[in-house]
């Protein structure tokens, strides 16, 4: 869909009052930028481990970061998948090898 159909939709739905003023200026704002938008799969490749929101090697906290889920149910998810099925702790180790760290800004 082109850029011009997506703010033709936008302004479909903000006319419909599906979305506030606000959430539609923000929403144009972003598809003029080329922003992405959550959930996109462009949002899988930037894929960084958080140095920030951490426990181990901030897998959950990265996973947390791009999906919009908090990082406390990532790593409920990988401890359920530990106890029950077994293989939780080898997903997070191969993330944890091939996933890169986050960059530090402003070093």
């Amino acid at each position: 869909m082109s850029v011009a159909e997506e703010i033709k939709r936008l302004h479909e739905l903000h006319q419909a009052g599906a979305l506030s003023d606000e959430e539609f200026a923000a929403a144009k704002a972003r598809l003029l930028n080329n922003g992405p938008t959550p959930g996109d799969s462009a949002d899988l490749w930037r894929l960084r481990r958080s140095r920030s929101d951490r426990w181990l090697g901030g897998v959950c906290g990265g996973l947390a970061r791009v999906s919009g889920v908090e990082s406390w149910i990532w790593r409920l998810l990988f401890v359920l998948f530990v106890c029950t099925f077994g293989f939780g702790l080898a997903i997070y180790i191969l993330l944890w090898i091939f996933v890169p760290e986050d960059e530090l800004i402003g070093n």
